[in-house]
């Protein structure tokens, strides 16, 4: 086996070795495993022009399947994603140090895939967002996906080609970028990915199969976790819904008597795309404990010293 290859199987425990293999395919073939997603959610697709070999296929439609069985409860979850505001993804892909880190039940609410692992955290993969790659009229730039830490990153770069290394000063430049055009950064969390953290994708509602099934479940599969934060409207509002059409999640509207923009704080993710997408600047984001709290991880850290 390979380096990355063989580091990828040392990350797993003796009870876990069959981990691996599904890492080792869905790495692989991380556009194709989308493809089956999208195709069990019933949303519209574009057709594949290649194909990998029928066993794999098949093991992918079998670990989609699994996802979606036990999808609906935070207690089973087994694939899912935390929501997460600029300076909180930026800190994610700017550690300079291993970290282990057992996240609480308050940031990360399941039981299953929670923590914070980062073995070589400088090192860093790009590559096309498969749910984009998957969309039939996907939102560009596509390389905006990003695998944080060994031996995942590296495995990846190896392996796909629709990925490559890049420094952690190219990382946070992507996500100031997709911050600008208004996509929501998610850090995302796999069983098979040791239980832990392993990237940050800049999501949207239009492409991303994890926002489009959020709203359209109207959030009641636990598929993301809210970022611990919530959108406050002051009262400099001036009612040009600009807010209204950058939100990812539906959850503001212009009020008809006011005429000044409310939020449903049962939809708000606290993403804070609105925050900044405000052009006399009266949204801000306030922490509202019951959706938990941040992924901040200066604060998470200096909390186990």
């Amino acid at each position: 086996m390979g380096d990355s290859t063989q580091q990828l199987w040392e990350m797993y425990s003796p009870e876990e070795k069959n981990n691996f293999f599904h890492a080792y395919v869905y790495l692989k073939y991380i556009d194709h495993f989308i493809h089956h997603a999208f195709a069990a959610s019933g949303l519209p697709k574009k057709e594949r022009t290649e194909f990998p070999e029928e066993s794999i296929d098949e093991m992918l439609k079998m670990a989609v399947q699994e996802i979606g069985e036990v999808a609906g409860g935070y207690e089973t979850n087994i694939y899912h994603g935390k929501v997460v505001n600029l300076k909180d993804a930026i800190q994610l892909v700017t550690q300079k140090v291993d970290l282990s880190l057992i996240t609480p039940e308050r940031v990360i609410p399941f039981k299953v895939a929670k923590d914070i692992i980062l073995k070589n955290p400088e090192s860093i993969a790009v590559g096309e967002c498969a749910c984009r790659s998957a969309s039939l009229n996907p939102c560009l730039p596509m390389d905006v996906c990003l695998f944080v830490g060994d031996p995942v990153a590296s495995f990846i770069a190896e392996h796909n080609t629709k990925y490559r290394k890049i420094s952690q000063e190219e990382a946070v430049g992507i996500l100031n970028a997709e911050h600008k055009r208004g996509h929501v950064h998610c850090a995302y969390f796999k069983r098979e990915m040791g239980n832990r953290f392993f990237c940050v994708c800049n999501c949207c509602s239009c492409c991303c199969l994890g926002v489009q099934m959020w709203n359209l479940l109207g959030g009641t599969v636990p598929l993301l976790a809210s970022s611990g934060y919530v959108a406050e409207v002051g009262g400099q509002c001036n009612g040009c819904s600009d807010c209204v059409a950058s939100c990812n999640f539906k959850a503001i509207a212009i009020d008809e008597n006011s005429q000044r923009a409310t939020v449903d704080h049962n939809k708000c993710m606290g993403c804070g795309v609105c925050e900044d997408m405000c052009p006399v600047e009266a949204i801000s984001l306030v922490a509202d404990p019951s959706k938990g709290e941040p992924l901040d991880l200066s604060a998470l850290l200096k909390q186990t010293h």
